[in-house]
């Protein structure tokens, strides 16, 4: 059986889900972990609920069948049969890894002051950040164990090309293929992301355990 992490490794390889306006339902890959993949023309339901009571819901989601994975109604009826929470659809993104050491200098941080590092240990296994002037980058294992990359860059050091460099650094330290979690709105962290060699494959909505 196809798992949540065989999917998200294709798609890394650049090989998506067939665009035939379906939706596949795959166990969640972690009891902490459930939610949504949406590629183009084809989503992917990660929970331990009944399949089939996530095909009935989808069907009777008022809107076209391509989107109905991320239509409000049918988010809020997941989230009231799972008991979890949501809190934005993100853009997915991933990159390959990089050769070489980063040019930024890095202090990696050992504990968690930081507030990323605070958030990302609430969300990721095997956490790891490391520090720049005014900024910090982390690495995490996520979603189905795949490794995730999150940035903060204080807004007195902003627009200077720095958290472009961090998503830059963070490819050289990855090992593997790292992928990023963008709410489409911050606009600023998007560009970042792209112009450091990051590709969209799809949107995520995950739904947190309350």
């Amino acid at each position: 059986m196809e798992t949540l992490r065989d999917i998200l490794d294709a798609a890394a390889r650049g090989v998506f889900p067939p665009p035939d306006g379906r939706t596949t339902v795959v166990p969640q890959p972690s009891a902490r972990d459930a939610g949504v993949l949406s590629f183009t023309a084809h989503s992917v339901v990660f929970t331990d609920e009944d399949p089939q009571w996530v095909y009935d819901t989808l069907r009777a989601t008022p809107c076209d069948p391509l989107c109905a994975t991320m239509n409000a109604r049918f988010l809020v009826s997941l989230m009231d049969r799972t008991g979890r929470e949501q809190e934005t659809i993100d853009t997915l993104l991933v990159a390959d890894p990089l050769p070489g050491r980063p040019d930024l200098p890095l202090t990696e941080l050992t504990g968690p002051d930081h507030s990323r590092v605070t958030y990302a240990r609430s969300r990721r296994d095997e956490v790891r950040a490391w520090a720049a002037e005014g900024a910090v980058v982390v690495l995490g294992r996520g979603v189905a164990g795949r490794l995730e990359v999150s940035v903060e860059v204080d807004e007195g050091v902003r627009r200077r090309g720095l958290g472009r460099a961090l998503v830059t650094a963070a490819r050289q330290l990855a090992e593997e293929p790292l992928w990023a979690q963008v709410a489409p709105g911050n606009a600023r962290s998007v560009r970042a992301f792209l112009a450091a060699g990051y590709l969209p494959v799809g949107a995520e909505a995950l739904l947190l355990r309350t």
